[in-house]
């Protein structure tokens, strides 16, 4: 019995070591610093390596249905992220590359090919290619020339904004101080009603990269919503990726 509770104390405390290893700790204190220099940081820290294979579990709720599945992600950087979601089977595949996006599900038996209108089906709102690529990867499109931002420091966080907001939303950017990655994005547009909020919870540390390892999509459009909670289970960088993709025959199109 004294052998099988020493076992269980080590294993509490390697697991504890793990967890603490992997998840990096946030303990800096955001110091006065130009927004300029603020943005240079979290540009410096983008993510530098060429592909990503990520298990993931998602939760998926909105008005008319509230899921959750796993999801295996690869990303080539810059071409294309390929996603398989299973719930005991496999219910879709996607693959999206800048200029096309293509899914089909072996349980509903229908398919979609063609523009990002999908995807705005999905997140409740407009989204590019570059977009989507940074939520997973806790970065945020900066034009640090011929556009000057603000920046203020609130709950430990600097929060970057256009001095000229945008024209149809107004954007909030909240840069961590201890890793200059996000902790949050923001896009509102008060006139409409519309909302989008990305949180980063917690980021680990592998392969020399700051990756997240939770995140959270929230959008809201009047009385509409749609929450997105993404979990990394495990990810690994730059490995060789295959990324089969072909659609059955028989299937219905989706239309948006």
């Amino acid at each position: 019995m004294k052998i099988i509770k020493y076992l269980f104390v080590f294993t509490l405390l390697i697991t504890a070591c793990k967890s603490s290893k992997n998840t990096v700790n946030t303990n800096a204190i955001a110091k006065k610093m130009s927004a300029k220099k603020v943005a240079k940081k979290h540009l410096s820290n983008s993510f530098s390596k060429k592909t990503i294979d990520a298990k993931l579990r998602v939760k998926f709720k909105n008005n008319k249905q509230n899921e959750s599945f796993s999801v295996r992600m690869k990303i080539i950087k810059d071409e294309v992220i390929w996603l398989k979601g299973s719930k005991i089977i496999s219910i879709f595949k996607a693959k999206i590359t800048p200029t096309k996006v293509s899914y089909y599900s072996p349980y509903a038996k229908n398919y979609f090919e063609g523009d990002y209108s999908l995807i705005k089906d999905f997140l409740g709102t407009d989204i590019t290619f570059e977009e989507l690529q940074n939520i997973f990867l806790g970065q945020a499109k900066i034009e640090n020339k011929g556009k000057e931002h603000t920046v203020e420091i609130v709950d430990n966080a600097y929060i970057l904004s256009p001095e000229e907001q945008l024209a149809l939303f107004d954007r909030f950017i909240h840069v961590n101080p201890t890793h200059f990655k996000l902790d949050k994005h923001v896009l509102v547009n008060d006139l409409k009603g519309q909302k989008l909020d990305i949180t980063y919870p917690s980021y680990l540390q592998k392969e020399a990269e700051v990756f997240p390892e939770n995140i959270l999509i929230n959008v809201t459009e009047n009385n509409k919503f749609t929450n997105i909670d993404i979990d990394v289970k495990s990810v690994v960088f730059d490995t060789k990726l295959s990324i089969p993709f072909t659609i059955p025959s028989g299937y219905k199109k989706l239309n948006f």
